[in-house]
């Protein structure tokens, strides 16, 4: 059994291939589906390139559904810097020279249905939603069918040794600007940072930079911060695609789903 967020590195098949098998649909489950507010061009179209919108409060809205436009990051979180630039811990760098041969991409955790972790979740191929609200953002990932709340209430997190430890962690945020900054923590250690094996631990803090810098597009800059096992914070920026006219769609791992029902 092999899910789409964990790939395995000598099946043959690529994801770019994967990706066109995830593109939107309208709401074919509906009917009578009322306008939903996305911004058209004259000829009905999505206006993708339309400004960000805002809500009432003049805070940005960053709610919809979006999709990673490059699928190279499930792979390889560090696709963009050369080798030499991920600050491995000596124990890191060894079990991740060992992990990226393919030779254990069994033991990768979405590879038996466990959690893809954060950063990694949000660069499957498969959608996610945000939901705003005051107060609070909630993500909806397709894959795995997991969740994070990130709460905006100033809220701070207990210390590490008193909490249970998760796979997604903890999320508080708040606005910098236009920006929502996002500080994860409370890891369990468990999760990749990618499928080719580069490791984390409970000391993990993920540091998100969500922009939305027009509708139909946002980027975040991920700042990677586990002094167990990397020598210093390091930073990677992923783009991601609206989809408009479309939802989430039910993904059951132990059912086999091996491509999204998107055609």
């Amino acid at each position: 059994m092999m899910d789409p967020v964990s790939i395995p590195p000598l099946r043959g098949v690529t994801l770019v291939a994967i990706l066109l098998g995830t593109v939107a649909v309208t709401h074919a489950q509906w009917a009578n589906v009322a306008p939903s507010g996305i911004p058209r061009t004259p000829d009905g179209k999505p206006n993708l390139s339309a400004v960000a919108p805002r809500l009432q409060n003049g805070v940005p809205d960053l709610s919809g559904i979006w999709q990673s436009v490059d699928g190279r990051y499930v792979a390889d979180i560090a696709a963009d810097l050369k080798p030499e630039n991920v600050p491995f811990q000596p124990w890191a760098k060894a079990i991740f020279e060992e992990r990226r041969t393919g030779l254990h991409y069994r033991e990768d955790p979405p590879a038996n249905c466990l959690p893809a972790g954060v950063p990694r979740t949000a660069a499957a191929p498969l959608a996610w939603q945000i939901i705003q609200a005051p107060g609070h953002f909630v993500v909806l990932y397709e894959a795995m069918g997991v969740w994070r709340h990130i709460f905006m209430d100033g809220r701070d997190l207990a210390p590490l040794d008193t909490i249970d430890a998760t796979w997604m962690g903890y999320s508080t945020g708040r606005w910098d600007g236009d920006v929502l900054v996002v500080d994860t923590k409370g890891f369990n250690g468990k999760a990749w940072l990618d499928q080719s094996g580069k490791p984390t631990t409970t000391a993990l803090h993920v540091i998100e930079r969500f922009h939305r810098t027009e509708f139909g597009r946002m980027q975040i800059h991920i700042t990677i911060d586990d002094p167990q096992a990397y020598t210093e914070p390091w930073v990677v920026t992923q783009s991601f695609r609206y989809l408009p006219d479309t939802q989430l769609t039910e993904f059951i791992c132990n059912e086999n789903n091996a491509t999204s029902s998107r055609k």
